[in-house]
């Protein structure tokens, strides 16, 4: 379930007018996620993932930049040392990318963030803090998918596609921050905590 199209358009459209008299580099690097819609921040998750190759979870200040311009966000050299630096909290040359993502997630109430463990603890039905096509299996229902229907794609394909809006490194699971990162991009195209609730509500059945 993505954000609704008239609330992520209306987002993008607000994350560009502010990146104009935006002067802080962090502020800018998010607000430059959202203006390509929700799934802004999963995607840049998903570029600094294929980027380490050695799965240390961290990128030195090269791999950093790299990112960011494999990604198409756009900051001046000094901009992009200062945001380094930022998270660098304590000088060691490397960021732990998902702490990095975790920090450029748009802040969320409390209640937000209740009712989205809520929706996570559901689907992960065997609770080992990650969501797989075997737990998905009586909680998500793919008989009415267009592609089910029409015999395209089998029951498992259709759980995989699902998870795929969620997986940023395409290993066929969904661990919390991955499910966090999407609904903080979903979050932020929506203004009233009561609605977001309520479509969280509706749409997980909780």
């Amino acid at each position: 379930m993505a954000g609704t199209a008239r609330h992520d358009y209306e987002m993008q459209q607000k994350a560009k007018r502010d990146l104009k008299t935006c002067k802080d580099p962090c502020e800018q690097l998010r607000l430059q996620c959202l203006s390509r819609g929700s799934s802004g921040i999963k995607g840049l998750g998903r570029v600094f993932r294929i980027m380490d190759d050695d799965r240390s979870r961290s990128l030195d200040f090269q791999e950093f930049k790299k990112g960011l311009r494999d990604y198409g966000l756009f900051l001046d050299p000094g901009e992009i040392e200062a945001t380094f630096k930022h998270f660098d909290k304590d000088g060691s040359g490397t960021i732990d990318f998902d702490e990095f993502l975790i920090k450029l997630r748009p802040p969320m109430s409390k209640a937000r963030k209740e009712v989205i463990m809520q929706a996570f603890n559901k689907l992960d039905k065997t609770g080992d803090n990650v969501i797989t096509i075997a737990d998905l299996k009586g909680v998500y229902n793919c008989k009415h998918h267009p592609k089910y229907k029409s015999g395209e794609w089998t029951e498992d394909q259709v759980f995989r596609q699902f998870l795929n809006s969620f997986d940023e490194n395409d290993d066929g699971t969904v661990t919390h921050d991955e499910f966090y990162n999407y609904y903080s991009g979903v979050s932020a195209s929506i203004d009233n905590d009561a609605y977001f609730i309520l479509m969280m509500r509706n749409a997980w059945k909780i």
